[in-house]
């Protein structure tokens, strides 16, 4: 009795054992990887919808020498209003397990893309090589999956670049269409911080419709406009000294110098504009 006693605890310490090695290797060899969209917005009133359609994603590992270096991510049709991601939202394309090591290419495959003015006008856009071999995105620096940790990457689709107004965009009679050429720049969130804030104009009160340009080398690096209490968030900002610049009509511009982004922090910046004087010339 206490013979068996005795290997059937030792059969169930080994069991542990073996689990606990099992499970540390798996921790060793796969990483998490979250991959969020969001969007940099569109500057126009007339748009109500920046649909594209994305059926299949792919990550690319470094120093791969294989035909097929890729790792498919997702195959899962989806379809997102990009100017309903801006201003810090974001929505989930992949949120999954792989093999740790060093990644510095996505592919997003789009089958179709598509404006929808407020008028209810649609423009149904073609895609010129996303549905075929995929849209390319290089992670610069590339993205390190470690295990048992979690890898967070941003992927900030620039509608104002992406969707090209042919035509005057002031008045819908005026658009001919739109020319889709996608500008997507990919974020590591580890090596990235944001810009929070709020812009007030009139009597301290939130701004809404206000242009926040992060520049940086005297180029728009990205933008965002303030929601109706006047506040704004910029995601995936590399991390950096930049100038920020705010905009309304009628209101004066402002610009700050020297902003400062930490990795991986929140940087908050808050202003206020003041309302362009009436001329009093020739009274």
């Amino acid at each position: 009795m206490k013979r068996n006693l005795v290997l059937i605890l030792a059969a169930f310490v080994f069991g542990v054992f073996v689990s606990a090695c099992e499970s540390s290797s798996s921790k060793d060899t796969t990483g998490k990887l979250k991959l969020e969209l969001t969007d940099a917005p569109f500057p126009t009133d007339l748009v109500a919808e920046a649909n594209v359609t994305i059926d299949k994603i792919e990550i690319r590992k470094s120093g791969e020498s294989e035909e097929n270096p890729f790792v498919l991510l997702s195959e899962e049709e989806r379809t997102f209003n990009l100017l309903t991601l801006s201003n810090g939202v974001t929505a989930n394309l992949v949120d999954m397990e792989i093999e740790v090591g060093s990644y510095d290419l996505i592919r997003l495959y789009v089958a179709n893309a598509e404006i929808v003015l407020k008028d209810g006008t649609k423009y149904d856009l073609k895609i010129p090589s996303g549905a075929q071999t995929g849209i390319k995105i290089f992670i610069d620096p590339s993205i390190e999956v470690a295990g048992g940790l979690t890898a967070e990457l941003l992927l900030d689709f620039n509608v104002s670049k992406s969707f090209v107004v042919q035509g005057n965009q002031d008045t819908p009679a005026g658009i001919n269409g739109f020319i889709f050429k996608p500008s997507i720049k990919a974020s590591n969130l580890s090596t990235a911080g944001r810009l929070v804030g709020t812009v007030f104009g009139a009597e301290d009160a939130g701004l809404e419709g206000a242009e926040v340009s992060v520049i940086a080398a005297d180029t728009v690096y990205t933008a965002t406009f303030t929601n109706e209490n006047g506040e704004y968030t910029v995601l995936g900002i590399d991390a950096g000294t930049y100038n920020v610049e705010f905009a309304k009509e009628a209101y004066n511009s402002g610009s700050v110098e020297g902003v400062e982004i930490t990795a991986a922090n929140q940087t908050k910046l808050d202003v206020t504009l003041d309302v362009v004087e009436e001329s009093t010339e020739g009274e």
